[in-house]
């Protein structure tokens, strides 16, 4: 799948088949008008392009509301996509001059001039254009006059894809990752470096890696213990300043990377015990020993074992640490 950052970075197509929309979270309802995309950009000899937006428009229509979060980052979604089949992903800065594209010179700058499209595959519901005006109505009128045709994806399929986002976000907000999952079709993730911590958990028996999450906008489940699984990179990245903030991008685990999985068990929230002030995320890998500061990885959420909790003392919490280890171990028996 080849990525574009800009519309001006894409070449126009002879023959494009085009879906649009944020796609967060690409669950099962995407991944059917996915699959009808690519299934119609074969049979009509043609190539798939799917139209995304970042930031997502709410976040600049909307600026004082920061309570939008999103199931994947931008690096996420662009490696669940390729998985698919999809050919070109194009991810156009959403502006405000981009906003007051008018209906009719969106479908003729965006649409035809610069991606060349011949097909649209498109919801009932969905809006575009300055004010949101346009809609599949607008496409449908101008269709003829520049020369591609449209395939509306059915209301139900659109409200199972909205419901679904929506049970997402807030399985995950209640910690319930197995049903996210469940909705989801894969193991939700988090990515990002691993950075220093207090190194308490090394005290007690239990190091942990702290992972820094550099994308704001991205979902973090409830705080709380759950199972997980931790993929790391091959190479062992370059340690860490301490004061030094890690970069905002970075280039998310190919499935063929030759990355190394561990078990484990992930802690998310502001350590009561200790009178944490800031929120953590951390985890403890099992039958692990090396020094990761600076180095990538991906934590794959599998199930919620328990809520967080102040103990009495480093002593509570480490038999506690103990029994949750237990828990984990006993969840990849059984799975």
């Amino acid at each position: 799948m080849k990525i574009y950052n800009q519309l001006s970075e894409f070449k126009k197509l002879e023959n494009a088949v085009v879906t649009i929309g944020t796609f967060d979270g690409i669950h099962f309802g995407h991944q059917k008008i996915i699959k009808r995309l690519c299934e119609l950009a074969r049979s009509s000899g043609g190539e798939s392009v799917l139209l995304t937006f970042f930031p997502h428009p709410r976040m600049i229509i909307d600026p004082e509301n920061q309570d939008l979060k999103m199931i994947n980052t931008v690096d996420e979604k662009a490696q669940i996509l390729s998985s698919l089949g999809v050919d070109h992903l194009i991810i156009t800065p959403f502006t405000r001059d981009f906003s007051n594209l008018g209906a009719e010179e969106y479908i003729k700058k965006i649409l035809v001039d610069a991606i060349g499209t011949k097909k649209i595959i498109i919801g009932y519901d969905h809006r575009f254009g300055k004010d949101r005006l346009g809609s599949i109505q607008t496409l449908v009128e101008n269709a003829d006059k520049f020369g591609y045709s449209v395939e509306e994806i059915p209301e139900q399929d659109i409200n199972d894809v909205a419901v679904s986002s929506t049970k997402i976000r807030k399985a995950l907000l209640d910690g319930d990752v197995a049903l996210a999952n469940n909705y989801l079709g894969y193991a939700f993730s988090i990515y990002g470096p691993v950075i220093k911590g207090d190194k308490i958990g090394r005290t007690i028996g239990f190091p942990t890696a702290n992972i820094f999450i550099p994308e704001t906008y991205k979902l973090i489940p409830s705080d709380g213990i759950y199972a997980v699984t931790v993929e790391l990179e091959p190479e062992v990245g370059t340690a860490m300043p301490e004061e030094t903030e890690p970069n905002a991008k970075s280039k998310l685990l190919a499935a063929d990377s030759g990355q190394q999985t561990y078990k484990g068990m992930a802690y998310i929230g502001q350590r009561p015990t200790i009178n944490g002030m800031t929120r953590n995320i951390e985890v403890n890998i099992f039958d692990f020993n090396r020094e990761i500061y600076g180095q990538n990885i991906k934590m794959n959420f599998l199930a919620f074992l328990r809520h967080d909790v102040k103990f009495t003392g480093l002593e509570a919490l480490t038999k506690q640490l103990q029994q949750d280890k237990a828990d984990t171990l006993a969840y990849f028996e059984e799975n």
